[in-house]
């Protein structure tokens, strides 16, 4: 029986990366058409947007016990794997660096730690809140 579970959610997981990349290719084309190529505001975008509900998930999924189990698959290591960007953020950062705007790179990066802490510590206050809400 643990066989067939792990295939059940290793299949989840690859549905919910597919279904979040296709996300971050949407969204960073979305904001490379809108703001321009002067600053990875897709990347940004979407490490918070996912630090956000991977905060939430965690909370969330938690409260259901072992039965999330292909929640957790599905929707945090699928979908939010497939989403967030953190290798994009730190290519990013290096061509930031080679193109001598060390600067922006900084500000970039700073920006992206603290408020994806913030964007992960206020989805969890907010699952926490829905939680004991039900």
């Amino acid at each position: 029986m643990l066989p067939m579970v792990w295939w059940q959610q290793l299949a989840l997981v690859m549905a919910g990366g597919a279904l979040g990349a296709a996300g971050r290719f949407w969204l960073s084309g979305l904001l490379l058409r809108q703001l321009g190529q002067g600053f990875p505001w897709g990347t940004l975008a979407v490490n918070l947007i996912g630090s956000f509900f991977a905060g939430f998930l965690i909370i969330w999924l938690e409260a259901r016990g072992p039965s999330a189990i292909y929640w957790r698959a599905f929707l945090l290591v699928g979908i939010m794997g497939g989403l967030t960007t953190f290798s994009a953020l730190m290519v990013e950062c290096l061509m930031f660096a080679k193109t001598d705007r060390n600067e922006l790179m900084l500000l970039y990066l700073g920006t992206s730690l603290i408020a994806g802490l913030l964007a992960i510590w206020m989805g969890s206050r907010f699952a926490q809140a829905f939680v004991t809400s039900i």
